[in-house]
Formats: C-alpha cells, sequence, structure tokens
C-alpha cells in the first residue's frame, strides 16, 4: 500500500453510518465495516480523528419541533454522539486499535475530556480519537464541530462520508440527469446553498483553507483511497 497523501486527516460519519440504510439504532455489523475501513487508513500512516453524529439515535432539530426545548434537544444529541463513540471506539478494540473518546461535555465515568493538547498527543502517538458531544454547545451542529476541531487540531483534511458518491446537481436518488461535480469552491458551496454541510462549518474551513472531500461511506476502500490523494467524490477547497 502507498503512503498517506494526508497525515492527519477528520472524519465526518452522520450517525445513520453506524446503522444500515433507512434504519435507526446501532447496527454493530455496520459499525464493524466502519472501524475496518478506518483501520485501513490508519495502516497507511494517517493520524485519524472522528467526529460522529447521533441521528441515528436522536435528532435534536425534530425533539425541538415537537415541543422539547431547544437546547434540551441538542444535549440530548449530544448525548447521542457520546453513545455511538463509545460503539465505535469498542469495535475498533476489537480490532486491536488503540482508541480513546474525547468528549466535550462531561461524562467522565465513560470518556475523557476533550483537552486539545491531549488529543494531539493521542494522534502523535498512533491513536485513533472519536471526538463526540460536538462543541459542547446547544445550536451548534456536529458539522460545526468537525471544522472546528480539524482547525484545532491541524487536520489536513476533512472527510465528509456521506450515502454518495459526491455532490451533484440535483438528488442523484430522484433525478436521472443530476451530474456530480467533481470540484467546488467554498463560496459555490455558500452561495448556491448546498447542503454539504451547514454554512458557519463551510465558513470556516474556507477561513482556515481546509478541503472538504465527500464521498461515499459505503464503498468499500474509500477513505483509504482518500487518504492517499486519489481522485474521488468531490473536493471543495
Amino acid at each position: 500500500m502507498s503512503e498517506a497523501r494526508y497525515k492527519r486527516i477528520l472524519l465526518k460519519v452522520s450517525g445513520e453510518g453506524l446503522c444500515a440504510t433507512g434504519n435507526k439504532g446501532l447496527d454493530i455489523d455496520e459499525i464493524d465495516w466502519l472501524a475496518k475501513e478506518i483501520l485501513k487508513a490508519r495502516d497507511l500512516g494517517a493520524q485519524v480523528a472522528v467526529v460522529v453524529g447521533g441521528g441515528n439515535i436522536v435528532r435534536g432539530v425534530e425533539l425541538s419541533k415537537r415541543g422539547v426545548t431547544a437546547p434540551t434537544a441538542d444535549y440530548m444529541g449530544m448525548l447521542a454522539t457520546v453513545i455511538n463513540s463509545l460503539a465505535l471506539q469498542d469495535v475498533l478494540e476489537k480490532h486491536g486499535a488503540a482508541v480513546r473518546v474525547a468528549t466535550a461535555i462531561s461524562v467522565h465515568s465513560v470518556a475523557e475530556p476533550y483537552i486539545r493538547r491531549r488529543v494531539l498527543a493521542h494522534l502523535e502517538k498512533g491513536r485513533i480519537v472519536i471526538l463526540a458531544a460536538g462543541t459542547g454547545n446547544p445550536h451548534v451542529t456536529t458539522d460545526t464541530a468537525a471544522a472546528l476541531r480539524a482547525t484545532e487540531l491541524g487536520c489536513e483534511v476533512i472527510l465528509k462520508a456521506t450515502k454518495v458518491d459526491g455532490v451533484y446537481t440535483g438528488d442523484p436518488n430522484k433525478d436521472a440527469k443530476a451530474v456530480k461535480i467533481e470540484k467546488l469552491s467554498y463560496m459555490d458551496v455558500l452561495n448556491q446553498r448546498l447542503k454539504v454541510m451547514d454554512s458557519t462549518a463551510i465558513s470556516m474551513c474556507m477561513e482556515y483553507h481546509i478541503p472538504i472531500i465527500v464521498f461515499n461511506l459505503k464503498s468499500a476502500g474509500n477513505i483509504a483511497r482518500v487518504v492517499q490523494g486519489e481522485s474521488i467524490g468531490t473536493m471543495i477547497s
């Protein structure tokens, strides 16, 4: 295997990446598959930080629409990301990986607090770090948390893992004429209101010159291919 082009990456995985398509909750087979894909990137020599969403368990936005106070709903969503992070950590460890969960809210019995210098030390020692609970603040998405952590940790790229193989001119599941876009600028995403990541995350990546690669998580070997520098998915820079 060739060496990694990107030496330190931040992988953003939605909560749906931990369950079968169309389902909710946790699917250990899906998590095991994800763990093996992450390890392929690690084995190339890349330092790997992972931000996992919580939508497979709780969606704060949906709860707030149904009457739950918005900050409370968001904190519930943060706790869902902790659950997902612990599940991914456990499966990765069963494959022999050294893994730490660092959380932005205090859950000291099950995970260590997010401390930037400590996380950097873990990465430099070859440990995979799963960053849980977003930023620890309500009204902030896990996309924005991923962008913030990437800037803090000096990540060279954000890998945005999705269900499709890039950004399209329309919904490829509904529009047969939808065409994949190979490259976009940050301003293209903002001006066209493309639903790649929220505008705060895109703006932060633009300010700190962190490219975003949108790709299909469910295609075997894709994380490793991106880390090696192969041109797959859509590059936003």
